[in-house]
């Protein structure tokens, strides 16, 4: 006690000082600190539940963005799919057309070939009629009477016989 004397201090208010501060310390946690802490540790769950809701919308925004992706390079696969297929549409119809045309341009060609050969030989037919008529006229005079059909006849087919490889070496 000499040194509580020592420094003025009294036990008893010492004492009512300590029991008045364990009383202060007891009533502001029962009252107040319990009610800071759950209002501490309520704001500390909605922060960590924020928190969560966060990194899972953050998910979802990434997965979302993949799908996106996802389904754009779909559309683009399938719009390039179309492409191709539209291309080799166009490409088989052309080359139908084009052998379509080409077999009627042949085939218009063989019937310029076949009319030009039947013109050919019909005025191949005309030309010998008209030879065989000057032929027998210019024999008329030669001989300078008439002849009779088969000396004609004779005549005529011994000078188309003659007549026929020159005028196939002159066609």
């Amino acid at each position: 006690m000499a040194f509580f004397d020592a420094f003025g201090v009294d036990l008893v208010k010492l004492g009512f000082q300590v029991l008045n501060f364990l009383l202060l310390l007891y009533l502001l946690n029962r009252f107040l600190f319990k009610r800071v802490f759950a209002l501490v540790d309520e704001r500390r769950a909605r922060i960590a539940k924020g928190l969560e809701e966060a990194e899972a919308a953050a998910r979802d925004r990434e997965l979302a963005r993949a799908e996106r992706e996802a389904a754009v390079a779909d559309a683009r696969k399938e719009a390039a799919e179309m492409v191709a297929r539209a291309t080799k549409m166009a490409e088989d119809a052309r080359t139908e057309i084009v052998t379509q045309a080409r077999a009627e341009a042949e085939k218009v060609a063989r019937r310029a070939r076949e009319e030009i050969v039947a013109e050919k030989e019909k005025a191949l037919g005309e030309l010998r009629g008209h030879v065989a008529e000057l032929a027998l006229a210019a024999a008329g005079k030669l001989v300078g009477r008439e002849m009779d059909a088969p000396t004609q006849r004779r005549l005529v087919e011994d000078f188309l016989a003659e007549a026929k490889p020159d005028t196939k070496a002159t066609s």
